[in-house]
């Protein structure tokens, strides 16, 4: 057996002076690294190729529609004959079918803020940071307080007769409850699917959701004075 002086570890660049080399194996290293090469491209040019090849088809598309339809655009802006309804831009008729229902500065500066906030906010919470399934980790304690969360904001609803965006709410609701009672390994691909959902995806399709339902009635439900009308009735 050799002298255990020879078994002495240190640093030494000179092979010939300390040809002797110990390798410490602990509980976290492993002597065999197994991993797999996976594919990949090149941001340049593959990427940046497919991103111009889009710009220009969408290009093309947008000049085609141009001359083949004719903008919707009504006659000169006259002070004396305001149109009724005056109705805004089409991406901007979900805030102003919120303002029929708020005062300016919730409908304007508050709701859009908070909602904006909390789709940047939501990503970083350890909650969604593997973004991994909302109800698939303490599933009793997030079912509490998404019903908590829910229940709240109905009634905000409720309360101001918000029912155009009640309805959505409650859809997404009804499809995180069925998220809940699903797993990775249920019978239904669809059940699977809703299982695997992370937070920010609920409340991103929520609000998606809302913003097509507003705009939607505010382009074809609102009529003078901004009532109720159905879209056969017209305008």
């Amino acid at each position: 057996m050799a002298d255990s002086k020879d078994f002495i570890a240190g640093v030494d660049s000179n092979a010939k002076k300390s040809p002797r080399r110990i390798v410490f194996i602990t509980r976290r290293t492993s002597a065999q690294v197994k991993a797999e090469t996976e594919d990949q491209i090149q941001t340049f040019p593959e990427v940046l190729f497919r991103a111009v090849v889009a710009i220009e088809v969408l290009a093309v598309a947008l000049v085609w529609i141009s001359l083949m339809f004719n903008a919707p655009l009504e006659g000169l802006a006259d002070p004396s004959h305001t149109p009724n309804p005056a109705k805004a831009p089409w991406y901007f008729l979900g805030l102003q079918e919120i303002l029929h229902y708020f005062p300016p500065v919730v409908a304007g500066v508050l709701v859009p803020g908070l909602v904006v906030m909390a789709l940047i906010v939501i990503p970083y919470f350890k909650v969604n940071i593997e973004a991994e399934g909302l109800f698939l980790k303490d599933r009793a304690q997030r079912l509490r307080i998404f019903y908590l969360v829910t229940a709240l904001l109905c009634i905000f609803l409720i309360a101001f007769h918000v029912i155009v965006a009640l309805v959505p709410t409650l859809i997404i609701a009804a499809l995180m409850i069925l998220a809940s009672q699903g797993s990775p390994q249920s019978s239904s691909g669809f059940r699977r699917y809703l299982a695997a959902r992370p937070l920010s995806y609920w409340v991103m399709t929520w609000f998606l959701f809302e913003l097509v339902v507003l705009t939607a009635v505010g382009t074809f439900f609102r009529g003078p004075g901004w009532s109720w009308v159905w879209p056969w009735q017209g305008s």
